[in-house]
């Protein structure tokens, strides 16, 4: 009897583990190569992120043809009722925001942060009206250069060879101004595109 129990014991156990493994991390979003809408879309706290790259006709892709140029395009919508304070501005000190990896290398981003300017007029999200959205090339032909308040500089970043490569980054955002409690901060959001040069 203690046998069956035991074994009975051991099979439930077996499948509620196989369960636990096969859940879906719900802010773990995914590209794969050649889906469909190469574009990751998600709504997490009345706010949209959009993160893809683009083809030099500026379409979104996950596949360029070697000796193409593609870019980053991220971008933070406010979808809620009221306008949010955006100053964290972090996650372009990311090592691996806007970054290109292969299953053997880390190549590097396109640009260093240099830092922002504190202008608290511009740094808001209104609500429903615009939209935060960074780009920038892998391969950038400027220098330096200002994004709304933030400055950065070109890492000259030469074109890829053939090959599979990804991006991939996570950070929780927070949108709060100095000094005061954040008013929505998100769980931490993981982004990955798989892409290929052919």
């Amino acid at each position: 009897m203690k046998t069956k129990i035991l074994k009975l014991c051991l099979i439930i156990l077996s499948f509620s583990l196989l369960g636990t493994g096969c859940e879906k991390d719900e802010n773990f979003f995914e590209l794969q190569i050649g889906d469909e809408n190469p574009v990751i879309k998600k709504e997490v706290n009345g706010i949209e992120f959009k993160f893809c790259l683009l083809n030099e006709k500026g379409e979104p892709a996950t596949v360029f043809n070697e000796g193409e140029n593609f870019t980053f395009q991220f971008s933070i919508i406010n979808n809620r009722q009221d306008s949010l304070p955006f100053w964290d501005l972090n996650f372009y000190r990311l090592d691996d925001f806007c970054a290109v990896n292969s299953s053997k290398k880390y190549y590097g981003k396109p640009f260093i942060f240099i830092g922002s300017s504190y202008t608290p007029v511009s740094k808001w999200l209104p609500s429903k009206k615009e939209h935060y959205q960074f780009k920038v090339p892998w391969y950038d032909e400027r220098d330096e250069w200002v994004y709304f308040w933030a400055e950065f500089m070109s890492t000259k970043q030469p074109l890829l060879n053939r090959g599979k490569y990804y991006t991939q980054f996570a950070y929780a955002f927070t949108f709060e101004t100095p000094v005061r409690e954040p008013e929505v901060i998100t769980d931490t959001i993981t982004f990955k595109i798989n892409f290929e040069i052919k």
